[in-house]
C-alpha cells in the first residue's frame, strides 16, 4: 500500500575531500531510502563544490514499523574511470517526522538545509544541501473500504 511520495531535491555540496592525486574529483550521490536507490549525475570536473539541482522520488509504502527504517542515506562517491569509485562520505537524514506530519496534513516540507558529510570514522568531510517534500497519497474508494473490512455504508 503506497501511502505517499517523498521527493528529494539534491542541490549541491561543498568542502568534500579530494581523493584524487592528479586533478579534481567527479562526485555523484547514491540516494537510498529503505530498499530503493537512485543515483545522481556525475558532476564531472566540479571538484569539492559540485552542483546537481536534481529531484528524486521515493515511494513510501508502509506505516511506521521501526525508526531505523525511515532514514534517507546520501552516499557521496567520486567517479573514477580506470579504478573503483572512491567513497567520500555520507549524510543521514531521519525522515520519520516529515512523513508523519505529511500523513496528518497531506503534505510536509523540509526546506533546503545543509547536512554534514561524515566518513566511516565519523570525521567531518564537508556538507551537502538537500530539501525534502512528502506528499500523502489520497485513498481510493477501494482502499477506504478495506479499512472498514469491506463493509459499505448503506443508503437505506
Amino acid at each position: 500500500m503506497v501511502i505517499g511520495i517523498m521527493e528529494v531535491k539534491l542541490v549541491s555540496a561543498k568542502g568534500l575531500k579530494n581523493t584524487d592525486f592528479l586533478g579534481g574529483i567527479d562526485p555523484y550521490v547514491l540516494l537510498q531510502y529503505r530498499k530503493q536507490e537512485c543515483k545522481s549525475t556525475i558532476a564531472k570536473g566540479k571538484g569539492t563544490r559540485p552542483l546537481w539541482n536534481e529531484k528524486f522520488e521515493f515511494r513510501v509504502d508502509s506505516p511506521f514499523i521501526d525508526d531505523d527504517q525511515h532514514k534517507l542515506v546520501l552516499k557521496i562517491m567520486d567517479h573514477d574511470t580506470f579504478s573503483a569509485d572512491d567513497y567520500l562520505g555520507e549524510a543521514e537524514i531521519y525522515v520519520k517526522d516529515i512523513i508523519k506530519i505529511g500523513m496528518e496534513n497531506g503534505k510536509a516540507e523540509l526546506h533546503l538545509q545543509k547536512y554534514r558529510v561524515v566518513s566511516t570514522d565519523q570525521t567531518y568531510h564537508g556538507e551537502i544541501q538537500v530539501g525534502i517534500t512528502f506528499t500523502a497519497k489520497e485513498k481510493t474508494v477501494e482502499e477506504e473500504e478495506e479499512e472498514y473490512g469491506g463493509w459499505k455504508e448503506s443508503d437505506y
